[in-house]
């Protein structure tokens, strides 16, 4: 004995594995280009993470890690006076970075909010960006602080 579906039971079958081949089909990457949302460039990835870094050594206070991180733009252009400032200001407690833009090969800005204590008690929350730069060998370093 041979058992079938019924005509309805496998119409019904035939049109979730359609249903779920046009999903999967939506949410691939090659789709995400066809809809217009842009492809991540591989430099973003490395930029964004010297940013970060940048400013987990704000964050923490840590002069010598944040200054590994300047370019010799930066240093050049900030004193030591100045980066040591910005390092150990007693109000620092958190950062935001936002979505980083492209400004030509190789380097890219990204708005940063730094968030600390004001002498009165108050989150006070400066808003500012951080340019970052491929200094070559897929190294990044930050060229203008926040």
């Amino acid at each position: 004995m041979v058992l079938r579906e019924d005509p309805p039971t496998a119409e019904r079958a035939f049109g979730r594995r359609l249903l779920v081949a046009c999903i999967s089909l939506l949410l691939s990457p090659l789709a995400a280009d066809a809809r217009g949302v842009p492809s991540v460039d591989p430099g973003y990835v490395s930029a964004l993470a010297a940013a970060d870094h940048f400013l987990q050594a704000w964050q923490s206070g840590d002069v010598e890690s944040g200054m590994v991180l300047l370019s010799s733009h930066a240093k050049e252009a900030a004193t030591t006076e100045v980066v040591e400032a910005f390092f150990t200001d007693p109000g620092r407690s958190a950062y935001e970075i936002g979505r980083g833009k492209l400004l030509k090969r190789g380097r890219y800005e990204f708005p940063v909010v730094l968030v600390g204590a004001a002498k009165n008690a108050h989150t006070r929350r400066r808003f500012s960006s951080i340019v970052v730069v491929n200094t070559g060998n897929n190294d990044w370093a930050v060229d203008k602080l926040p």
